[in-house]
C-alpha cells in the first residue's frame, strides 16, 4: 500500500497497526489508529492538519490525495458495472468536483420503445370518416366514427376514407376538345362537357379493388354517355332530351361501377354544354333561332284557338238557356227574339217611324240638320 509507514518500531502491534490503517499516526496504539480511520485528516489526539500529520514530518512516504480519491472513484464504477465518464451515484452530483448520477439508459429506451408502439395502437375517426384497418398488408376489419384500438404499427395499420363527401369529376372543358366531340344517332357530332359527381358507400372496396378510382369513375362515364348520345339525335342531345340522357348515363355508370365492386355510389350526371361543333356553330344557332320562332308562333295559334272554342261554349251555353224559355213561353219568346233583332239592325242607321192613326208623326230632325248644312256648304 502506497500508504505504509516505513519507521521501524520495537512493538509488534504498533507495526501491525500501521499495515492496516495507513491514516494511523506513529504515537497511536491498536485504538488510536481506528479513531485515525475515523478521521483521516487528523492525528488521533485531535491535532492533525492533514495527511502531512506528525508521523509524516518524520520522513515517511507523503499520500497523494486527488490520487486516491480518482482510483477511488474509478474502483467504485467498476464495481457497478460503469464506465469512466458515466456517473453512477446521487451523492456524488451534489459536491463540489464530484460527478452526475448515471441514468439508466437502457430502460429510458425501453420506455420510449413502449411508448412509440402505445401511440401507433389507438385512432380516432371523425364522423364523415372510416376507418380500414390493415393486419400485414391484409384487410381485417372496418371502423367507423369514435376512438378505437389496434395492434402496433406495422403490425397494424389504419387507412381513413371520406365517407360522406361528394366528389366531382369533369369529363370535357368548356371551349371544346378532343374527348367533348361525340357522334349522334343521326351521324352528327356534338361538343358536350359534363359533370360526374360520387361518394363512397363501401370503403374497403374503394381502396382494394379498384387502383385509380377517380380515373376509373371518368372513363366509366365517358363510355356511358358515348353510348347514349349514340342512340340520341342532334336536336334531342342539344335540346329538350338532355336532362333525360344525364339520367341514362347516371344508371348506366352505376350499374358499371357495380360490376367492378368498386364501392362508389354515382349521385348524378350534369350537362354542362351541348352545342354543335365550332365550325357549323353559327349555322345550328339560325337553325335553332327559327325552330324558337316555329314554337312560339304554335304557341300564339293555340292560345287564339283556346280563345275562339271558349266563345262559343259560351254562345252555345246562351242559346241552350233561351232554347228552354221559348218551350215554356213560344209567342213571348218570339216576339223578344224579334225585337231584340231589329234594335240590332236598326240601331246605326237613320229611320222613320210611322204609328197608327191619329198620331204625330215622328220627324227625323236630325236628318234635316244634316240636311241644311250640306246646302249651307254648296252655296259658298
Amino acid at each position: 500500500m502506497p500508504w505504509q509507514n516505513n519507521e521501524d518500531s520495537g512493538e509488534p502491534g504498533r507495526e501491525q497497526g500501521r499495515k492496516r490503517n495507513p491514516w494511523g499516526s506513529a504515537g497511536g496504539d491498536g485504538s488510536g489508529d481506528r479513531r485515525g480511520a475515523k478521521n483521516p485528516w487528523g492525528l488521533p489526539g485531535g491535532s492533525g492538519g492533514g495527511p502531512r500529520g506528525e508521523e509524516g514530518s518524520r520522513g515517511g512516504s507523503t499520500p497523494d490525495f486527488d490520487e486516491f480519491i480518482r482510483k477511488s472513484q474509478e474502483r467504485l464504477r467498476e464495481m457497478a458495472g460503469g464506465g469512466r465518464t458515466g456517473p453512477r451515484f446521487g451523492g456524488g452530483g451534489s459536491r463540489p468536483g464530484g460527478s452526475l448520477p448515471s441514468l439508466p439508459w437502457a430502460l429510458i429506451a425501453g420506455g420510449l420503445v413502449l411508448l412509440g408502439l402505445a401511440s401507433t395502437s389507438a385512432f380516432r375517426v371523425d364522423a364523415n370518416e372510416r376507418g380500414v384497418v390493415t393486419r400485414l398488408g391484409k384487410y381485417e376489419r372496418t371502423k367507423g366514427p369514435g376512438f378505437h384500438f389496434k395492434l402496433p404499427s406495422p403490425i397494424e395499420q389504419v387507412t381513413k376514407v371520406k365517407f360522406e363527401d361528394i366528389r366531382s369529376t369533369d369529363i370535357g372543358a368548356s371551349g371544346g376538345g378532343n374527348e367533348n366531340l361525340m357522334i349522334t344517332g343521326d351521324q352528327n357530332i356534338i361538343d358536350i362537357a359534363y359533370t360526374v359527381r360520387w361518394r363512397v358507400k363501401n370503403a374497403e372496396r374503394f381502396l382494394f379493388q379498384i387502383a385509380d378510382q377517380d380515373g376509373t369513375v371518368r372513363l366509366v362515364t365517358e363510355a356511358s354517355m358515348r353510348e347514349a348520345i349514340s342512340r340520341a339525335t342532334l336536336d334531342d342531345a342539344i335540346g329538350p332530351q338532355r336532362a333525360a340522357i344525364a339520367q341514362e348515363v347516371a344508371m348506366r355508370t352505376q350499374e358499371v361501377l357495380d360490376d367492378y365492386r368498386s364501392g362508389i355510389q354515382i349521385e348524378g350526371v350534369e350537362i354542362k354544354q351541348a352545342d354543335p361543333p365550332a365550325a357549323v356553330d353559327e349555322a345550328f344557332k339560325d337553325v335553332s333561332a327559327a325552330q324558337q320562332d316555329a314554337q312560339q308562333f304554335l304557341n300564339q295559334a293555340r292560345a287564339y284557338a283556346q280563345q275562339v272554342q271558349a266563345q262559343a261554349q259560351g254562345a252555345t251555353a246562351a242559346f241552350d238557356k233561351v232554347y228552354e224559355e221559348y218551350r215554356l213561353a213560344p209567342e213571348v219568346t218570339r216576339k223578344r227574339m224579334y225585337l231584340e233583332t231589329m234594335e240590332q239592325v236598326l240601331s246605326k242607321v237613320d229611320k222613320t217611324v210611322l204609328e197608327a192613326p191619329g198620331v204625330t208623326t215622328y220627324l227625323p230632325l236630325a236628318e234635316v240638320q244634316r240636311q241644311r248644312q250640306r246646302a249651307a256648304a254648296g252655296g259658298q
